[in-house]
């Protein structure tokens, strides 16, 4: 792996940026301020955004082995935004598990599905 310290760092930004991000759209109570498909489809763009520029910026500095760094960082991002979403969601608001991840967890697999697919391309790219 080319960098655990800086994996785990990219990791805790991939749940982090758009959990700030979501933050400002929730009152004081708890209530989404804004209709919930518009605030689902907001948090699906800025999570692979920051998704996409975060394994970008991983993979520049990568010097082989590309589809395995794709398959390891998408892996290990995928179980830590889990991880931080089960202390948030599942144990301090208290959503089902089956609930979480039916209304957000599912929508993670996008982090392995770009990591593993920018990994094989280079993979091929520079196997040509």
């Amino acid at each position: 792996m080319y960098s655990w310290k800086k994996a785990l760092f990219y990791g805790f930004l991939t749940w982090l940026i758009p959990f700030l991000v979501a933050v400002p759209f929730y009152s004081q109570d708890g209530t989404l301020s804004v209709e919930v498909f518009l605030f689902k489809s907001m948090m699906i763009i800025v999570g692979s955004l920051v998704g996409l520029v975060l394994i970008v910026g991983y993979f520049k500095r990568v010097d082989g082995a590309f589809l395995r760094e794709g398959i390891l960082i998408g892996f290990i991002w995928l179980m830590m935004n889990w991880m931080f979403d089960f202390v948030f969601f599942v144990f301090i608001t208290k959503m089902d598990i089956a609930t979480y991840f039916i209304q957000i967890g599912i929508r993670y697999l996008t982090i392995p599905i770009y990591s593993i697919a920018i990994g094989f391309l280079l993979k091929k790219k520079l196997s040509d």
